[in-house]
């Protein structure tokens, strides 16, 4: 599968990433360093000459991920069900406290198979399926503005990685990442000084 250029975005911090609490298919509100993440990946793509003028501007349906794109780009995102989050089931709303002492896991558990486990939750089969179609769809070049998990999938299918591969894939907040041609990169995303000290 060809894959055009993709610019993904993951939404900046929220109240509950903050908390630790898992949001999957819920929702809360950007912190005031979420916002400014937000605006500080819209600048950091305008540098480069990328927005929704040279590429197609695609968003999660949920809350926070909307709200990082209209304050990156200033406008409304055309939003796509499939770049929701991987939903979490009965975890969702808890925070990791909430979860160890009701479902304890491995000490040493890698946070991929936390997210595996989380009862009546979606699945990465079921993630990894959406994500590929989505990816399959795109006619030429997009920016994708997601969440976590969500990225760390498109960008493993997008450079011919397998499920294998997921947890070698970095992740972030309020980053942004290029792939072109299979090969993947870490936009630095900076802060203005203002931002920085809120």
């Amino acid at each position: 599968m060809t894959i055009p250029e993709i610019y993904v975005m993951r939404h900046g911090e929220t109240e509950w990433n903050a908390a630790r609490r898992m949001q999957g298919g819920l929702d809360s509100p950007l912190t005031a360093q979420g916002q400014a993440q937000a605006r500080a990946m819209g600048r950091c793509l305008a540098q480069r000459g990328i927005g929704p003028e040279t590429h197609r501007l695609l968003c999660s349906p949920q809350g926070r991920a909307v709200e990082t794109a209209r304050l990156a780009f200033g406008t409304p995102p055309q939003t796509d069900p499939r770049l929701r989050e991987i939903a979490m089931g009965d975890w969702s709303g808890l925070d990791r406290a909430e979860i160890d002492a009701r479902w304890p896991g491995p000490k040493d558990e890698h946070f991929i198979d936390f997210y595996a486990r989380a009862p009546n939750g979606e699945g990465f089969a079921s993630l990894w399926s959406r994500c590929a179609d989505l990816l399959a769809t795109l006619d030429g070049p997009a920016i994708l503005v997601t969440h976590g998990m969500t990225s760390r999938v498109l960008r493993t299918i997008a450079t011919g990685g397998t499920r294998a591969d997921l947890a070698r894939v970095p992740g972030g907040q309020g980053v942004v990442f290029r792939v072109a041609q299979g090969r993947h990169e870490r936009i630095a995303v900076a802060l203005a000084a203002r931002e920085a000290d809120r």
